[in-house]
């Protein structure tokens, strides 16, 4: 089966991130990233349980935050959490990000795979306060040159800086002239460790999955080092198809 019917397979809230929660360690090192600090006004849309602002507002002391979820039984659970920490600056709201009111905001945290939320929320963010930081993980705004990555952390103030097309983008995530399978591992493997947890299993399976969505959408953008697919690339291929029935090589462009 191709890669897009795999992933269909799976619960659309995995896909999508609404049940994917980011561990504590990921929390912070966004939050040293972004320079969080006692100033700001950080709003995390799709917050959750609410443990991401817990920890903005007792470890980097921001002013205020913000919680926005489109799941009441997250938002009463986060609720409960900053009833029992006795956290009073804090809002939470149960609505849909794509029509709430982020107009006071100084950072925000966006974590969605929804392209058309992406979409709509990249031009929602364009219009914020000069200075605004918004923060993503592993994909950028579309369309923008980030201002600064840790990857797979990724930050855009506003007013974004236009990006002349995808490869630009895409040198200006990595840093170099070209994408190796080094690289696109390492990269790879950096995502998975950002937001897995300690207990997962199947760190190596993802990291591999992403190592090739990496390098393959390198090499169709003309970035990839080199004109020949690596042997560890052409190896993972053989593993994803003969042991997980799992196509990804007709996702390169072969004009």
């Amino acid at each position: 089966m191709k890669i897009e019917e795999y992933l269909a397979s799976l619960p659309r809230s995995i896909i999508s991130g609404e049940e994917v929660q980011l561990p504590n360690k990921a929390f912070k090192e966004l939050f040293q990233f972004a320079k969080l600090d006692k100033e700001d006004t950080l709003y995390h849309l799709g917050c959750g349980d609410g443990k991401g602002l817990a920890i903005a507002i007792e470890e980097f002391g921001v002013r205020k935050c913000v919680g926005i979820d489109n799941d009441q039984k997250k938002i009463s659970s986060a609720r409960k959490l900053f009833e029992e920490k006795k956290i009073t600056n804090v809002t939470l709201r149960c609505e849909d990000i794509t029509t709430s009111d982020i107009s006071d905001a100084t950072v925000v945290l966006f974590w969605f795979t929804d392209q058309q939320v992406v979409e709509k929320m990249t031009e929602r963010f364009s219009t914020l306060k000069e200075g605004c930081r918004v923060i993503t993980i592993w994909g950028p705004l579309p369309g923008f040159l980030p201002d600064k990555v840790d990857f797979p952390y990724i930050l855009n103030v506003v007013p974004f800086k236009k990006a002349k097309d995808l490869k630009e983008q895409l040198l200006a995530i990595f840093g170099k002239d070209c994408v190796d399978f080094v690289t696109a591992w390492e990269y790879a493997e950096r995502y998975t460790k950002a937001i897995g947890s300690p207990e997962a299993g199947n760190d190596r399976f993802l990291t591999i999955i992403q190592s090739l969505i990496i390098w393959i959408n390198a090499k169709n953008l003309g970035v990839a080092c080199g004109d020949e697919i690596p042997q560890p690339i052409k190896t993972y291929i053989s593993i994803l198809r003969t042991f997980f029935n799992i196509d990804v090589e007709y996702l390169l462009s072969h004009s």
